[in-house]
């Protein structure tokens, strides 16, 4: 397959029948020359875990959330059907009522909380949580009743309403329980629900650990195993049935090739130096590390835990943006998304049109990005360098005034027009969000070293999904990167992002993003 490039890695063409004649030994030449992407060996044992097939995790949070909504929404529409169909034609219609059944609706969920439902370890359940719920549905009635009755309203409730409303909504409610139960389960046997779990850790300490983690009911957390970066007798090769996948320095790897949710510490804090040196590889990754508790002598108060089942940790980092704010902000990239490509399509049009006029080739091409997690996504972005002259290891950055750059290429460059193709990628491929850090070019290079190589913790950037703008690029941090400082900053900007993030704050650099393209483009070649 043809490859081209757009001076910043490289990229494959969308369509690439068009060019093939004036592009073949571009091609093959760029095949022949392409480097090896560098990656860690992985031990037999690592490689049968990074192996496993994993689908996606669903938040519990965000789960038992949706159930609520689903709850209040149901028994309010059963409550309003059964008003218009039975009540309505008799007595008429009276706001009065549908706002004691959206209050009836809204106390059933508030009991079913108090009543400790809402968790996905009991959706897997059966009896226990339909007796929870059908005596908190029946205590909302008493409660609705003996409201009734002392503000001298019984009168005027219909009783065939009221039974009717209370038996449909146990029918509902006991249904949609039913069904859930059975979808949670296949999210259970699919992994969806599990916690992946590494032990840093194969002493005896990490032995106790994975003990108490398994022996615990109704967890979610799954062990994949250990790792240790010890090589005498204090290494354990399997902690209670769980083996040793390697060191340390392969937990990146790992975590790269497999859906890793949470590294959890078994060693001693008293273990302070190690422990340092570990983080120092480790809080690159978008996962949650915590450091075990259970063997330690030193105790904090309570509040100071969070807990695993019965096992007490203390959190170190946090996977950034999960839960409701992950939902939030695919709301936003794909809502918000929508509407600028829409209004953006005739823009993209005008552009496409002029790239096609002004040098033979493709309109639009794609490019190998960094994206979350250090995964390769191709991003698609409007050619703006003779393809001929093609670079698609990215060996050569644009530099200005380059003559591989069309004349239209300088001008949708210097602009950021050529970056519009990535609302597709946003709306349609979901690889990237509207705002987060840039995604940069798999082989991209400071001089001779790769990113990666010339700023300390470059890859946290990717603990968050890119962006096609972002806070460093509103900041001026944009276009060729030729110094130190250019690189240190925009890793400087994107960690303070993605520390900061919310849904405003997206808002606020989405509409300062026009302003920086025309101010602050001094970079942009």
């Amino acid at each position: 397959m043809c490859m081209l490039q757009n001076g910043r890695g490289p990229v494959e063409p969308i369509n690439a029948r068009s060019m093939f004649d004036s592009a073949a030994t571009a091609a093959k030449t760029a095949t022949v020359d392409r480097p090896v992407e560098r990656r860690r060996r992985l031990t037999p044992a690592a490689l049968a875990v990074s192996n496993q097939k994993v689908g996606r995790a669903y938040s519990p949070i965000v789960i038992a959330g949706v159930v609520r909504v689903i709850d209040f929404a149901m028994l309010g529409a059963i409550g309003i059907a059964l008003y218009f169909a039975y009540v309505v034609p008799l007595r008429g219609f009276s706001w009065e009522f549908l706002a004691a059944i959206f209050g009836v609706a809204a106390t059933a969920v508030i009991c079913f909380q108090a009543a400790d439902i809402y968790q996905v370890q009991l959706f897997r359940g059966h009896l226990r949580q339909m007796t929870r719920m059908i005596s908190s549905w029946a205590f909302v009635f008493l409660l609705f009743i003996g409201a009734s009755f002392i503000v001298k309203l019984g009168s005027e409730i219909s009783r065939l309403w009221l039974t009717a409303f209370f038996l449909s909504g146990i029918a509902a409610l006991v249904t949609g329980r039913v069904f859930l139960r059975s979808l949670v389960r296949s999210w259970a046997r699919q992994g969806r629900l599990d916690r992946r779990t590494i032990i840093v850790g194969a002493d005896e300490n990490g032995e106790q650990l994975v003990q108490a983690l398994k022996t615990q009911d109704d967890s979610d957390i799954k062990v994949l195993g250990v790792f240790d970066d010890r090589n005498d007798d204090r290494a354990m090769d399997t902690c209670a049935g769980s083996p040793k996948l390697g060191k340390v320095d392969d937990i990146v790897e790992l975590a790269r090739r497999t859906r890793i949710d949470l590294v959890l510490f078994a060693l001693p804090i008293s273990a302070e130096t190690r422990i340092l040196e570990m983080l120092k590889k480790l809080w690159v990754l978008p996962v949650d590390i915590r450091l075990s508790a259970h063997t330690n002598k030193l105790r904090f108060r309570p509040r100071s835990y969070s807990y695993l089942g019965e096992v007490p940790t203390l959190d170190v980092f946090e996977a950034p943006i999960t839960d409701w704010d992950l939902v939030m902000k695919w709301l936003f990239d794909h809502v918000v998304g929508f509407v600028i490509l829409v209004l953006a399509l005739p823009v993209m049009g005008l552009v496409a049109l002029a790239v096609k006029l002004d040098s033979p080739g493709p309109a639009l091409f794609r490019q190998k990005r960094f994206g979350f997690n250090n995964e390769r996504i191709d991003v698609f972005k409007f050619r703006s360098m003779y393809h001929h002259q093609a670079d698609p290891t990215a060996s050569k950055v644009v530099t200005k005034n380059d003559p591989r750059v069309t004349r239209v290429g300088r001008f949708i460059r210097k602009t950021s027009l050529d970056e519009l193709p990535q609302l597709f990628n946003v709306v349609f491929k979901s690889n990237l969000s509207l705002v987060g850090p840039r995604p940069h070019a798999v082989q991209g290079k400071l001089q001779s070293r790769l990113f990666d190589e010339a700023v300390d913790g470059y890859f946290a950037r990717h603990r968050v999904k890119p962006g096609i703008t972002g806070w460093a690029q509103i900041n001026g941090w944009r276009g060729e990167v030729d110094t130190d400082e250019k690189i240190q900053k925009r890793v400087e900007f994107d960690l303070y992002y993605i520390e900061n993030w919310s849904v405003l704050f997206d808002l606020y650099i989405l509409l300062k993003t026009p302003l920086a393209l025309m101010t602050k483009n001094e970079n942009a070649y």
